[in-house]
């Protein structure tokens, strides 16, 4: 009967797990369109069209609720890999029609009973194009 639970609750941890995992896929998402809608051209009011920086979008995603995840755990990473029209000193070059690339990483506490507690590296990457 305990090799069964334990398999059980396995089964149950791998489950929350993927659950947490959608969730990291899901920052990195919001992470990359809270970056491309806050390009150089930005022309809305107010403190929308502030020039973002990495530290903007990793606060910005650990102020998000997401389920599953314990804010101090996240790692975002953001990069604008392009330079096009933007001056070398010019950093981030988030110009209209460059990249933006939002990388989150979360390390999953696993406890699984009988098994040694670990850790599993969970990391979710997107892409897109600064629109304004």
């Amino acid at each position: 009967m305990v090799i069964v639970m334990s398999f059980i609750l396995g089964i149950m941890e791998i489950g929350i797990c993927l659950f947490t995992y959608n969730f990291v896929a899901d920052a990195a998402r919001l992470g990359t369109r809270y970056a491309m809608v806050r390009g150089s051209s930005c022309n809305a009011t107010g403190s929308l069209c502030t020039t973002t920086t990495q530290t903007d979008v990793q606060s910005y995603l650990r102020g998000q609720s997401l389920p599953g995840i314990t804010p101090a755990s996240m790692t975002v990473t953001t990069t604008w890999p392009d330079t096009t029209g933007c001056a070398p000193s010019s950093s981030p070059c988030n110009n209209p029609g460059n990249h933006v690339i939002v990388a989150v990483k979360y390390q999953f506490p696993l406890s699984i009973p009988f098994v040694p507690a670990s850790t599993v590296n969970l990391a979710s990457t997107s892409e897109a194009v600064i629109s304004n």
